[in-house]
């Protein structure tokens, strides 16, 4: 009889794990948001953080992975993505990679290309762009 209740313990107990792990991957909770308009973040620019991921991945996602930073770049894109959440695109030396950002809220940026702006979010890392989310425009 306690083999029975240890195997159902056991058995509950993975359950009730896989529903707290498939509720933070399909759910993300707001609460985990962080608010970067307060945070000090690392100051580099557009050119500059897409060169340090180019040159070394493993160093840059070490220095900014999951980090505040505040970026500066001329802009070449900023439109809603599939979702409709704003996004802009800053410009780099490397024309196939860039700096990728979506924005908090839902107003699209008012910047055409070629304005240079400041964006400061966190930096979830590096496909052919650096990726940053949750990012606010500090300068334009």
């Amino acid at each position: 009889m306690d083999k029975k209740k240890i195997v159902i313990g056991v058995l509950l107990a993975g359950v009730i794990g896989l529903i707290g792990v498939w509720y933070f991957i399909f759910y993300k909770p707001t609460h985990f948001k962080r608010d970067v308009a307060d945070e000090q973040a690392i100051v580099v620019t557009a050119k500059d953080i897409v060169k340090e991921f180019q040159a070394n991945e493993a160093a840059a996602n070490k220095k900014y992975l999951n980090k505040a930073v505040e970026v500066t770049g001329e802009v070449t894109e900023a439109k809603k993505d599939q979702d409709g959440k704003p996004t802009v695109t800053l410009k780099s030396d490397d024309s196939f990679s860039n700096v990728f950002c979506t924005l908090k809220g839902d107003k699209l940026l008012e910047a055409k290309g070629g304005t240079t702006i400041s964006v400061k979010g966190i930096v979830t890392g590096f496909l052919s762009d650096v990726v940053i989310i949750d990012a606010i425009v500090t300068k334009q």
